[in-house]
């Protein structure tokens, strides 16, 4: 099929799907899932999935069957299938930068095959892996030394967006099978205070450096790279002890070489991997160190099984696809703005944020594949924390606030760290929370646990909030990766939708280019061409710098 910016498509509010459920939207806006549930008692059995590990309740939406017909209808004629081929097999859906978009070939076999320009990527793939496996050995063995002959004891990767937040979150997410007798720290922010406070009770001697950037010229990491370079050579004053403390994920050798890194030590990706798709690339080295290859190997198995999953189940069976249409449901016909992402494992906190920039960075678009305005709602706002420090926090909008807020409820049969009834309680509040989110609690039912009158509207819980409920059986490496995985192939599902490019993200290049104009006015002593804010900011910045 083709994959041009000129490709035929009919527009999306066009589509028969897409006008029927624009009516049917308004038929059942009044709906109540009290109602629902009442007239289907077996809803709760029936509108549930169980497929790669992962077994999905969505009952609890605000839609009849017929929604769903109309939803998947919607997918059919949008022409998901043949997107997913498209991907799949390599081609270059991936419209304004002309490029592939296979983060499932990181993951694949080693015996698949899957062409890019006619070249099978899977050996590349292994063979980066495979190098990823030896290095990571001769750390955690002790085999590699420090410049001075001291063990490796911590390891720091420095890296921006998907080169941070994806190593990050693996790293909390898998804390529980990482080595205990080793540090692992992270830091993103060209805030220096960020380098600062996660080297500030380290030694340099017994430290290796990952700096993760594709180019080898991101400003943040360069500049956090080369502090780290200073901060090293403080201590171990030979600039030959860079190649023992260093290593990189990049793939301009020439940059990595003038740093001073053995470019043995420089492992590579390739450009049909974007940054938010690439935690299971060289850029998740910080993650194979922490949990060993083994575990790394485990969660790109369970990538991989989803991956099989979101390519081959039909769609009303489809896990990634119903939670992509059911998002797409509340956001275009509710005009839900946010999902709040809850997931009730401690392990998981980072995995909100993860998932910001995974949906908003390739779903925050305003123009169609052949460069029309959108004329409809594209990515929500995703947020949340870990359950349950968010019932005491946050909750209490969700439950009776004015917005229509859809909730994924994330939890786990069994814990990694019982300790007596605590997981008990945990599991009990994620099927409270859901039930108390659908149904509410009526002004009758207030009062008849004698709540004064006047009271009344205040204790009322209106309910018919939407919750998907997600339970796995145990947060293990595949299950990280199975879950990371249902979530790209959602917000994929979304975006074929939509008609707009999930690959690209240049919305973040403008305030790139203007941060590099404006650094150099801010350490010389004239300001640029600039609107009258922004100059008397950095005017004023000057001042009070003493300039």
């Amino acid at each position: 099929m083709s994959t041009s910016p000129a490709a035929t498509r009919t527009p999306l509010a066009e589509l028969p799907a897409w006008k029927a459920l624009a009516t049917h939207a308004e038929n059942v806006r009044g709906l109540h899932l009290r109602q629902l549930f009442q007239d289907d008692p077996g809803r709760g059995q029936r509108l549930v999935l169980d497929a790669a590990g992962i077994y999905l309740d969505y009952s609890k939406h605000r839609i009849t069957d017929e929604t769903l017909r109309l939803l998947l209808d919607l997918a059919e004629q949008s022409g998901l299938r043949e997107r997913i081929d498209a991907m799949f097999t390599g081609e270059k859906i991936n419209i304004t930068e002309k490029r592939a978009v296979l983060h499932t070939a990181l993951r694949a076999p080693k015996d698949a095959v899957i062409r890019v320009d006619g070249e099978n990527v899977v050996p590349e793939v292994h063979e980066v892996l495979d190098r990823m496996a030896a290095f990571s050995d001769r750390i955690r063995s002790g085999a590699w030394k420090g410049h001075t002959g001291k063990t490796i004891k911590n390891v720091i990767n420095i890296g921006i967006g998907g080169s941070d937040l994806g190593p990050v979150m693996a790293y909390e997410a898998l804390r529980h099978y990482s080595r205990r007798d080793m540090v692992f720290r992270f830091v993103s922010n060209v805030d220096g205070t960020d380098f600062a406070e996660a080297t500030q009770d380290l030694d340099a001697e017994e430290t290796l450096f990952i700096i993760s950037s594709k180019t080898f010229t991101t400003l943040e990491t360069m500049t956090n790279a080369q502090t780290a370079r200073a901060w090293s050579l403080e201590t171990l004053k030979d600039p030959k002890a860079v190649a023992k403390h260093f290593v990189a994920v990049s793939t301009n050798a020439q940059e990595v070489e003038k740093f001073g890194i053995d470019t043995a030590n420089m492992f590579g990706f390739w450009d049909w991997v974007g940054g938010r798709y690439s935690m299971d690339s060289a850029i998740g080295l910080s993650t194979m160190l922490a949990v060993g290859p083994e575990n790394f190997r485990a969660m790109l198995a369970g990538f991989h099984e989803m991956d099989e999953h979101f390519r081959t189940a039909p769609f009303a069976k489809n896990l990634p696809v119903v939670m992509g249409l059911l998002s797409l449901w509340y956001n275009d016909f509710f005009d839900a703005q946010t999902v709040a992402v809850l997931p009730y494992d401690q392990y998981l906190k980072r995995f909100p944020a993860y998932l910001q920039q995974l949906t908003m960075e390739s779903n925050g678009k305003h123009v169609t594949l052949s460069g029309e305005r959108v004329g409809y709602n594209t990515g929500p706002i995703y947020w949340g924390e870990p359950g349950t420090n968010g019932q005491h926090s946050f909750y209490q909008l969700i439950h009776q606030g004015t917005r229509v807020i859809p909730c994924d409820f994330i939890g786990f049969s069994k814990t990694l760290n019982p300790l007596g009834n605590h997981h008990d309680l945990l599991m009990a509040n994620v099927f409270a929370q859901t039930e108390a989110l659908a149904f509410g609690k009526t002004p009758e039912e207030v009062k008849e646990e004698g709540t004064p009158d006047w009271l009344v509207p205040h204790r009322v819980f209106e309910g018919n909030r939407p919750s998907n409920t997600l339970l796995l059986d145990e947060l293990t490496p595949e299950a990280l990766g199975r879950l990371v995985a249902l979530y790209e192939h959602a917000v994929f599902t979304q975006g074929v939708i939509w008609q707009i490019d999930s690959f690209d993200q240049w919305g973040v290049e403008l305030g790139k280019v203007l941060a590099k104009r404006i650094v150099g006015e801010l350490e010389g002593s004239e300001s640029g061409k600039h609107d009258s804010s922004t100059t008397t900011l950095i005017d004023r910045y000057r001042q009070q710098r003493g300039q």
